[in-house]
């Protein structure tokens, strides 16, 4: 998400930006007309080009653009101000902000730093073990907390063993070596946060735009998603280190290192775990675990049944109640390192990023007005010409527009921009959704080219070890082999867990 890098608002991004937004939301509702016979088609359409200039030149900030429906969608006839305002919070916004308050205490008590070291300490010394250990690190904490405070974790202690190695190592042989090191924390924070719902924003957009623009489809679930996006995120993964590893690998003959001890004091210095720890970490499992195992789980023919059956009102829980439920326990356990406090409290769950929750609100205040003013059917209707191209070649082609034009956008703008389109290319092609939306979803996280395409890019290389040059050189390898992989995964994967018939239209995604 690039709207985390503050940046001075240059002239000409002001004039394209800021009143090319603006006059093309004025031409649009005075002298636009997509449909005669419903001028809200129109009216959705200016909203939309605004906020979409707006999020994608950052002329505004991203969650003050995020509020824009709340002002214009009455005015100009597309949904009631109640109804929007409702938009805003749900319980896809109680599951971001309960997964986000145990990531906070995680933090707080250094559990993800332990966690980390832990790994490094299993994988061993040699650069290949070094390079995964770091990357598997990155990747499974960057599944529950924000890629940018696993990426802002994990690069001081990368820097503080590179200097470690620097003693053992040539300067030359280190130096290549640490680009493919601090590349691998990038790429893996971003590939890591795919493999759950809670772990980067878009998979939460995604959640909740696909309720709204079909209501009556089955709800994606923390482990239907996780059953796609985990296996994806691996293959990306394993691509990732195994290109860094063979581009930025050292000589044999210069890698002599002998201390197995770098881990190890580093892991001494947190000292014994605290009870603060154990109890925030038997939190996070039971969480994750509750996450996991709330609904049914169909594998072919054999169906895990889900512990909300045990439950007088099943249908009432949510993942997000999960999330609240949870995280709830840490705000009544009190600390034994500071008597007279809970392990967490207000001051540090005040750290909650609102403009994140503005931006999701904006989102499906977005996705609804599509639905509402009839513009996703419209613009399904454009786009009949795609009907005879095979679907496969169709994903490949989403894949690749939505992982570039994330280089360039923050990932959850571009995911709230674009899912809303994808719906209505999928009625137009009589396509089930899930085949667009997802591979739309999984791309958004998928900027690696960039500084500022994500934060965690954008923190290598503040290291001034990494030049644009070698990030657009990787990057541009991880876009497009990761565009094909996601592919694949979703034409594949996606068909068996989510029962996607390629060649049937749902009927729960028919048009009223």
């Amino acid at each position: 998400m690039a709207n985390n890098i503050k940046k001075p608002i240059s002239k000409i991004k002001m004039i394209i930006g800021f009143y090319g937004g603006i006059s093309v939301f004025l031409l649009m509702v005075f002298f636009g007309d997509l449909d005669p016979k419903n001028p809200q088609v129109t009216n959705m359409m200016a909203v939309a080009l605004l906020m979409a200039i707006w999020w994608i030149t950052e002329v505004v900030h991203l969650a003050i653009t995020s509020l824009l429906p709340v002002a214009l969608f009455p005015i100009l006839g597309i949904m009631s101000g109640k109804d929007v305002s409702a938009t805003y919070f749900n319980h896809v916004i109680f599951l971001f902000i309960g997964g986000f308050l145990v990531a906070i205490a995680m933090e707080k008590w250094n559990l993800h730093k332990r966690i980390a070291l832990r790994v490094l300490m299993i994988t061993g010394l040699s650069p290949a073990r070094i390079l995964l250990g770091f990357m598997l690190a990155t990747a499974l904490i960057s599944m529950w907390i924000s890629n940018t405070a696993t990426a802002m974790m994990m690069v001081p202690i990368l820097l503080s063993i590179i200097q470690k190695l620097e003693e053992s190592v040539d300067a030359g042989t280190m130096g290549k070596f640490s680009i493919g090191l601090l590349l691998g924390i990038a790429y893996s924070a971003s590939i890591g946060g795919i493999g759950t719902l809670v772990g980067t924003p878009p998979n939460l957009s995604f959640a909740r735009i696909f309720q709204i623009m079909f209501p009556n489809a089955p709800a994606i679930s923390f482990a239907g998603w996780m059953l796609f996006a985990f296996p994806t995120g691996v293959l990306l993964f394993i691509t990732a280190w195994g290109y860094l590893y063979f581009v930025y690998r050292p000589r044999k003959e210069n890698w002599i290192l002998s201390d197995k001890a770098t881990f190890h004091d580093q892991y001494a210095e947190l000292g014994k775990q605290s009870f603060e720890e154990k109890t925030v970490l038997a939190v996070f499992v039971s969480m994750a675990l509750l996450w996991m195992f709330r609904a049914d789980i169909a594998i072919g023919s054999l169906t895990i049944p889900g512990w909300i059956n045990l439950l007088p009102f099943p249908k009432f829980i949510e993942d997000g109640t999960v999330a609240i439920a949870v995280s709830l326990i840490l705000f009544l356990v009190p600390s034994k390192k500071e008597p007279g406090k809970m392990i967490m409290d207000w001051e540090a769950a005040s750290r909650l990023p609102w403009r994140i929750v503005l931006l999701f609100g904006g989102g499906f205040a977005l996705a609804s007005g599509f639905v509402s003013s009839g513009l996703s059917l419209w613009i399904g209707t454009q786009l009949m010409w795609v009907k005879g191209v095979h679907p496969i070649l169709i994903v490949l082609m989403i894949s690749l527009l939505v992982t570039f034009l994330t280089e360039l956008t923050s990932n959850t703008a571009t995911t709230e921009m674009i899912l809303p389109v994808m719906a209505g290319l999928s009625i137009a092609t009589q396509v089930n959704p899930l085949l667009f939306m997802l591979p739309a979803t999984i791309s958004a996280s998928m900027a690696f080219m960039l500084p500022v395409a994500t934060p965690p890019n954008a923190i290598i290389f503040g290291t001034n070890r990494v030049t644009i040059v070698e990030m657009a050189k990787a990057g541009l390898f991880m876009n497009l082999v990761g565009a094909v992989i996601i592919t694949l995964m979703t034409y594949y994967l996606g068909s068996l867990v989510f029962n996607i018939d390629i060649w049937q239209f749902p009927v729960w995604a028919q048009p009223k």
